[in-house]
């Protein structure tokens, strides 16, 4: 153990001591209730589990996170979390115990306190402050210790996150009998990330033993590969570093997902419940989903969903305008559009509307080469046709600035976020006719994506 992690761990054990003087623990020793909250079950089960944290700051990143809002962030969470876990140090993650009591009484599920736990009295101190597990990290521990303080958790009905970062540590955390084995892909000991450590390691845990993934976790399709090693994850940095957190959830979650070709106010509030982040508002008057601006902020004001504007070969300032007046998160381009257009959008468009562009997919993959395009929308043809074009096509291409669209249903949902594309774009797929979205589909489509 030595650089990050001595550090840490020695800072940490000033910080026991001092506590102790200020809080000791026969103060409140007494009033420590066993936990009612069950760590361990929450993280069974045939879904991936998912460890979603609040964390303000850490040693690599420095501040993550400028306005953190413990209750905000668990009244977010709370819709998705298997658990939720909590940094507590101060020195490093500019963390607290005051945020456990917080996020418990807004979410139902265990709190872990994520710490760096060298004595029981954390233990009893988390348990205090309302954490219903704790995280041991054995890169910290001896086998000892290990079993000391875990045998105190245990003893107050708390669940134990047992953290290993290679394979002498996975053999010990073994020997020890953990019920949860964290494999935490950055090594403490220089901040570097490698998520080959989670598919070295997780195949030699047993059956039995619950496996979660932690650390460098940022996109749908890493969860995805990933699943098929770990029972679950835990993700802090790539959620807290966002603007939009609930967007930032289902991003990873579900992938950045899009539902086109929206008319109805209750087809907005149904895509945005079922987990999708975009809503495509389409303004092209050939389209059988064409809306008015009227319709279009009626569309709006149902859900809070990130819409996105569908033109084809319209005037610039006609795309400005209807960006500008409905607040569009991005305009996306379906016609003959060249780079000199894009090139003229992008200088009269706000900064923060993104332009994407949609290419039509034959028996090749056409260039993806635009400047000042920030997506790439791969179709078949005219949209909202319900064809599919030859995925296979994408094997092998970096997708993550790219949505698949065409034909996408609960039938074959799976195997087009298994292209690795950054997310996808239902339309005809969850109607019932054209322009009329049915709830039960797009609820179908979203329970199919979170199945893995």
């Amino acid at each position: 153990m030595q650089t990050v992690l001595a550090k840490i761990v020695a800072d940490k054990a000033i910080w026991v001591e001092a506590r102790k003087q200020q809080q000791p623990l026969t103060r409140f020793q007494n009033d420590v209730q066993p936990s009612t909250r069950h760590f361990y079950d929450a993280l069974q089960g045939a879904r991936t589990a998912f460890i979603l944290e609040c964390k303000k700051a850490s040693p690599s990143k420095g501040v993550i996170r400028d306005d953190f809002d413990p209750a905000r962030i668990a009244g977010i969470y709370k819709h998705y979390a298997s658990a939720i876990s909590v940094l507590t140090d101060e020195k490093y993650f500019q963390g607290s115990f005051d945020f456990l009591p917080i996020v418990s009484s807004i979410a139902p599920q265990p709190i872990l306190c994520k710490d760096f736990i060298i004595d029981p009295y954390q233990i009893y101190l988390a348990r205090h402050y309302q954490a219903d597990a704790c995280l041991l990290m054995l890169s910290v521990l001896d086998d000892e210790q290990y079993r000391h303080l875990s045998t105190v958790a245990h003893s107050l009905n708390m669940g134990v996150l047992t953290e290993v970062s290679n394979e002498a540590e996975l053999e010990r955390a073994i020997a020890l009998g953990a019920k949860v084995v964290g494999i935490n892909n950055r090594d403490l000991r220089d901040l570097s990330i490698d998520l080959n450590r989670t598919r070295q390691l997780a195949p030699k845990l047993g059956q039995g033993v619950t496996v979660i993934s932690e650390s460098g976790i940022n996109t749908y399709a890493q969860i995805r590969e990933l699943s098929h090693f770990a029972n679950g994850f835990l993700i802090g940095s790539a959620l807290m570093s966002s603007d939009d957190l609930n967007a930032a959830v289902r991003r990873v979650l579900l992938g950045e997902n899009k539902v086109c070709g929206l008319t109805r106010p209750e087809d907005a509030k149904a895509a945005c419940e079922s987990g999708a982040i975009y809503g495509g508002l389409i303004f092209v008057p050939s389209s059988p989903r064409f809306v008015s601006d009227e319709q279009a902020r009626a569309v709006q004001s149902a859900a809070p969903l990130q819409y996105v504007g569908v033109f084809r070969n319209h005037d610039i300032a006609d795309v400005c305008e209807k960006a500008v007046q409905l607040s569009l998160k991005a305009v996306q381009l379906h016609g003959r559009e060249d780079q000199a257009y894009v090139d003229a959008l992008r200088a009269a468009l706000p900064e923060n509307v993104q332009i994407w562009k949609a290419l039509s997919v034959g028996d090749t993959l056409p260039a993806r080469d635009y400047q000042h395009v920030n997506k790439y929308v791969l179709d078949n043809g005219q949209g909202g046709s319900g064809q599919r074009f030859d995925w296979s096509l994408l094997l092998g291409q970096s997708l993550d600035n790219v949505l698949l669209a065409g034909g996408l249903g609960a039938d074959n949902c799976v195997d087009a976020a298994k292209t690795g594309c950054a997310g996808l774009d239902f339309n005809s797929g969850v109607e019932s006719q054209p322009g009329i979205k049915d709830a039960r589909l797009l609820a179908s489509v979203f329970q199919t994506l979170r199945a893995y």
